[in-house]
């Protein structure tokens, strides 16, 4: 994997940049939408190509494998061929599926016993054992496993945990570096910078991290629950840290709003369920604002969902039609509201590239922020 900045905003942190794997390029920044599973709830994967314009998706480790398993898994060639996408593909490492089983599950130094949220059934993941699973979805870019914890956190766990998280990489990078990938192309590691909400922590996590020295880094801990205010203290600290020439992975981030001021402060890359979660209950994001499609206002509104972020679904359908579908419970409902949230958060960060190359992204972003989360 290769990173290449093409451009930076004068006024803010915000860069442009191009990220290249061997499944293809990504310009950046960029949202990357969330396909736990291998799918990306309710969405096609040429709907993902042609309207939504995804240049990369998430799976995810503790899930695929769980279902459908590693074997069957391997038996295909890997996640690109299990569900025919061929564009790049991240993994999550699974550790924060771990974090949120915090009833079944323990913590030790070699790693993680759960339980399955399937069917109970007992599980070990370790830092080489994620690696190696990692290897058989055969993701492009590999999350190194860690400890997620939750906000708030005392000071003393969080330390212990973040010692740990280090020893955990150690052992992560040299299970990556003495194995291969298994279907003839190359995959990258990035680290996770943790430290919860504690400055000296974060600060300690994200030098750590940077000595690794590996082809990108990721902010992890954020979004868990904190003032937004707080999260954007600790992304700009962090990345004032992290290697200016190796993308930076803020992970799991967030809303319009999030993720516009995390691109001002040097964040790159963006994952979130948010778009996918609120179309299934009627929110949609648009270019001019939040709409509850559920609400009687748009009962008689015939005009499109959204021209100005384009595709077909955002386009074609009329607000009252999409009204009707949710109300009435139809699946088309979701399907319609899930394309057009990830087509609208695809358009939004195109435009943010577009605004950082042109030298005018603080100012556009200022105006943006305001306009996308003001409530229709």
């Amino acid at each position: 994997m290769t990173f290449e900045l093409t451009a930076k905003d004068i006024h803010s942190k915000a860069r442009a940049g191009e990220i290249t794997t061997a499944h293809g390029t990504i310009q950046t920044p960029i949202f990357m939408p969330v396909g736990t599973a291998g799918t990306v709830k309710a969405v096609h994967q040429r709907e993902l190509t042609n309207d939504i314009q995804a240049q990369i998706i998430l799976g995810n480790t503790y899930h695929l494998y769980l279902r459908p398993g590693l074997e069957v898994l391997e038996q295909a060639g890997g996640l690109h061929k299990f569900n025919g996408w061929d564009q790049p593909i991240l993994t999550d490492s699974g550790g924060y599926q771990v974090y949120s089983l915090s009833g079944t599950r323990k913590i030790v130094e070699e790693g993680v016993k759960f339980k399955s949220h399937i069917d109970g059934s007992t599980h070990f993941f370790s830092p080489e054992g994620v690696m190696d699973i990692q290897r058989t979805i055969g993701a492009d870019i590999m999350m190194a496993f860690d400890e997620c914890t939750p906000y708030p956190c005392e000071y003393n766990y969080a330390k212990k945990s973040l010692d740990m998280t280090h020893r955990w990489l150690q052992r992560c990078c040299d299970r990556f570096d003495s194995t291969e990938g298994k279907y003839g192309y190359d995959q990258t590691l990035f680290p996770i910078v943790q430290g919860s909400t504690y400055k000296d922590l974060r600060i300690q996590s994200a030098e750590t991290i940077a000595s690794f020295n590996r082809e990108g880094n990721a902010i992890g801990g954020l979004s868990v629950g904190e003032p937004a205010e707080m999260m954007y203290e600790f992304t700009e600290l962090v990345c004032d840290i992290l290697p200016a020439d190796k993308p930076r992975y803020l992970m799991g981030v967030g809303t319009p709003a999030n993720i516009l001021e995390n691109i001002a402060l040097g964040v790159d890359m963006f994952d979130c369920v948010l778009p996918t979660r609120n179309a299934r209950n009627g929110m949609l994001f648009t270019s001019q604002g939040i709409i509850n499609i559920r609400n009687e206002r748009w009962k008689n509104d015939f005009s499109p969902i959204d021209e100005t972020v384009g595709g077909y679904a955002s386009t074609f359908y009329s607000k009252a039609y999409l009204r009707h579908l949710v109300h009435s419970g139809e699946m088309l409902g979701s399907q319609i509201s899930s394309v057009h949230n990830l087509t609208f958060y695809l358009w939004l960060v195109k435009q943010a590239r577009e605004h950082i190359i042109a030298g005018d992204y603080l100012a556009w972003k200022d105006k943006m922020v305001k306009q996308v989360m003001q409530r229709l």
